[in-house]
């Protein structure tokens, strides 16, 4: 006896998983985009101060207007250059010093110690001092955006290492592995999820440490350009401002979401549902 279906059978299909993550992108861009009308609408009913909060059209067309002659790339590249040598020198050191705080008793004692106590001190409040080190030239600004950068990826970077599990060590040397193919096989990929969690943290405190840099003795860059258009009340590009800075670092967040996902295949965490 042959069995049929009905025409009118539903069949469930299951969704790609690209096709679901492209969903949940579009998700996540609809509260942004709501709180964007409603600041909109406020402003165009007058229940919001154009000189206090311009609408965001206004800072569009301002944006646009600047990036047509030119203006808002060349403080643009400036900021960037600043961003990337800081978190460059910053994340460098972070990952040598947690590294060996990490993987050696020694360098635990010598290194994690004095790290602990410097900490505690808000690097954002260092900018007397380092301009009394420095100078307030270039220096002090990616100084600064390096420190910024160098605790939370250090503390990451220190902490995943530590949360290995001893017996995954063990039984690579009992398999025969040397010094340097446990660290390559098995210490580096179990610290991987708490480095990419690091480097997260260590890209947000570098643009907030550039923020605060940038409007000390600047003559270019983002922050230059909020602070000159501030003695001019020129809210709409203070306003632009705060949404570059916020672009950057959700665009920097974004790439390295990616770049997790690509290094961190192997992992299947839990998924929101």
């Amino acid at each position: 006896m042959t069995l049929t279906a009905a025409p009118d059978t539903e069949v469930a299909v299951a969704h790609p998983p690209a096709v679901r993550r492209r969903r949940v992108r579009w998700q996540r861009a609809i509260s942004p985009l709501t709180i964007l009308l409603v600041w909109e609408a406020a402003a165009r009913a007058d229940l919001i101060s154009a000189e206090k909060l311009p609408a965001p059209s206004t800072v569009l067309r301002t944006g646009w207007r600047l990036a047509s002659d030119g203006t808002l790339g060349e403080h643009l590249l400036s900021s960037l250059s600043r961003a990337a040598v800081g978190l460059l020198i910053g994340g460098v050191l972070a990952l040598v010093l947690g590294s060996i705080a990490g993987l050696l008793r020694l360098g635990d004692d010598v290194v994690d110690p004095p790290v602990q106590m410097a900490r505690m001190l808000p690097h954002l409040a260092l900018v007397p001092l380092l301009i009394i080190w420095v100078g307030i030239g270039e220096s002090m600004k990616i100084t600064l955006v390096a420190l910024g950068a160098f605790f939370p990826l250090y503390f990451n970077t220190y902490a995943g290492i530590r949360d290995i599990d001893e017996r995954l060590v063990e039984a690579a040397r009992t398999c025969g592995l040397g010094t340097w193919a446990r660290i390559r096989h098995v210490v580096v990929p179990g610290a991987l999820p708490s480095l990419f969690l690091g480097l997260r943290l260590a890209i947000g405190a570098a643009w907030l440490s550039l923020v605060v840099g940038e409007q000390t003795n600047t003559q270019n860059g983002i922050g230059f350009l909020m602070m000159e258009a501030r003695e001019f009340s020129q809210t709409d590009v203070v306003v632009l401002g705060l949404f570059v800075y916020a672009g950057l670092g959700l665009l920097s967040d974004v790439l390295l979401r990616v770049a997790e996902r690509r290094a961190l295949g192997w992992r299947r965490g839990l998924r929101a549902s």
